[in-house]
């Protein structure tokens, strides 16, 4: 192979990574459509209050019970406001009324467990779904493609970072 040769060889690999790290910076910005975000949403707050309402049955230990009442009662207003912002018109989406597969097993595998099993397993749920949430909402508050969703998302942004620094602490 020519000194040439490898030059070309080599600036094209060049050429290829910055387009696949352009490529995929991009699509880490991207933000959902809005009946994405308002299905991951609506998904969302269901899992929340109802693994939540699952841990409160289940005598939990002193830090998750507080946590999980504040879970249930924040979650049920971001809810109701989503639902407000759908029903009123301004948002284009259709609400879901059930979880998808997906969150229904973990649910599922979750009401499996007992004791320390179901805290730790409870405990982990929560830090990952609010470290997803505070990433999605980020996304579409400077993102999205709905100016009311795109302000209600800011809006209610801190809670999510509050919830997920709360989760981080949940032994």
């Amino acid at each position: 192979m020519t000194n040439a040769s490898r030059r070309s060889l080599l600036g094209s690999v060049v050429a290829g990574a910055c387009f696949i790290s352009v490529f995929a910076a991009s699509a880490q910005t991207r933000a959902p459509s809005t009946e994405e975000f308002v299905k991951k949403v609506a998904i969302s707050d269901m899992m929340e209050i109802q693994s939540s309402e699952l841990a409160l049955s289940r005598q939990p230990d002193a830090d998750t019970k507080p946590f999980a009442e504040k879970m249930v009662r924040d979650h049920q207003e971001t809810s109701k406001e989503l639902k407000g912002l759908v029903e009123s018109g301004k948002v284009k989406a259709t609400l879901p009324t059930a979880l998808d597969a997906e969150h229904q097993k973990k649910l599922d595998e979750l009401k499996l467990k007992a004791g320390k099993e179901f805290d730790r397993a409870y405990d982990q749920m929560q830090r990952q779904a609010h470290e997803e949430a505070v990433a999605l909402f980020e996304q579409y508050s400077q993102h999205g493609d709905n100016p009311d969703l795109k302000s209600w998302a800011a809006k209610t942004l801190p809670h999510l970072k509050e919830h997920l620094e709360m989760a981080k602490k949940l032994s």
